[in-house]
């Protein structure tokens, strides 16, 4: 870590409001003060670097983008081929403790455009459908012809517009979720009582949790400027959310600061907006056999009838701990329905 970002933590101002213990109002001051101290005292962001640097890396021209991606590349050259799509507040890191439990696959895990680690996004535009084509064309490059893809949050949509886009292309996908939007677009009155139900449920979600949304999708110059040069103002918007979305004790102090720190070092907490900014374009429905992995932490698991509505759920599997970063939370459940998609592909 370098010296002006440990400056930076420890000339820290302090901010206080009346609601600073209510975990409840976004993350307490204890916990940030917690979180800031281990920062700039202790937290060495030096062994997590090289520990990153040594993932399988490449970078792969793909169209008129590169894409930088993890390739971890099986003995067997005949082996399935999976891709896997992080989200956001998330990287690539997302994947780490599953990496290891698909060593007899070909495995592609793309650092999305504008997020951590991934080449510098520098042109606007980059909508969740052209990081599909992107995506497409590196797997292309790679050499596979048909994969499955595995994927939640903003991966999750991608999986889902590859799917619509290169049906020739995808063997089978993996989801935590449908698409965000199907909530918001989606006619109750075409629903099973249940899905309709889980619109109401999923509504009182955005007003009572999704004003990140709303600033990230209208505002982001502006929330860009204050995350962007606070290493605290950082932490607290993105811990809160990697702390409240998944089980208790999922991430350890130096796990979250790693995953802050990533954005942090990249500088791209301001690009990650990108996919809340530009427009999406969804397919009605989908026919790619699907495994719709539920876990209960996660911010709004569905009901089957709901997800059925636009996609082709062959096995929905409801399990019992973990949330929004379930790869991470729970890795060996979540390479299990990674697994069962696989067969559905064949």
């Amino acid at each position: 870590m370098n010296d002006e970002m440990r400056e930076r933590l420890q000339r820290t101002r302090r901010v206080t409001t009346p609601w600073s213990d209510d975990g409840t109002r976004g993350i307490s001051g204890a916990r940030l003060d917690e979180l800031l101290e281990r920062w700039a005292n202790g937290y060495d962001w030096g062994v997590h670097e090289r520990r990153i640097r040594e993932l399988p890396w490449v970078t792969v021209q793909a169209g008129d983008a590169d894409l930088r991606v993890i390739h971890q590349r099986s003995a067997d050259p005949g082996a399935p081929a999976v891709v896997l799509l992080h989200g956001w507040p998330d990287s690539v890191l997302r994947f780490e403790r599953v990496l290891p439990l698909l060593a007899d696959m070909h495995v592609v895990v793309p650092a999305l455009p504008g997020f951590p680690f991934a080449a510098p996004l520098t042109v606007s535009g980059m909508s969740v459908n052209r990081i599909a084509g992107i995506v497409a064309d590196a797997l292309d490059e790679l050499g596979y012809s048909r994969y499955t893809v595995s994927g939640g949050d903003v991966g999750g949509t991608v999986a889902e517009i590859l799917a619509a886009e290169y049906p020739d292309r995808i063997a089978a996908l993996h989801l935590t979720n449908t698409a965000p939007r199907r909530a918001l677009t989606a006619d109750p009155a075409t629903l099973a009582p249940d899905a309709a139900a889980y619109l109401d449920r999923s509504a009182r979600w955005f007003r009572t949790e999704g004003g990140y949304i709303a600033e990230q999708s209208t505002r982001p110059n502006t929330l860009a400027v204050a995350l962007g040069d606070s290493p605290a103002g950082l932490a607290a918007w993105i811990v809160e959310k990697l702390e409240s979305w998944s089980d208790e004790s999922a991430f350890t102090p130096d796990e979250l600061l790693t995953w802050v720190t990533a954005y942090w070092v990249t500088g791209t907490i301001g690009t990650s907006f990108a996919t809340y900014v530009e427009p999406v374009t969804l397919p009605d429905r989908i026919d790619t056999p699907t495994v719709l992995s539920v876990f209960p932490r996660d911010i709004k698991p569905e009901p089957r009838s709901f997800a059925e509505t636009f996609l082709n759920i062959c096995d929905y599997v409801e399990h019992h701990a973990g949330g929004h970063f379930a790869a991470w939370e729970q890795p060996e459940a979540y390479t299990g329905d990674i697994r069962r998609a696989v067969e559905l592909g064949r």
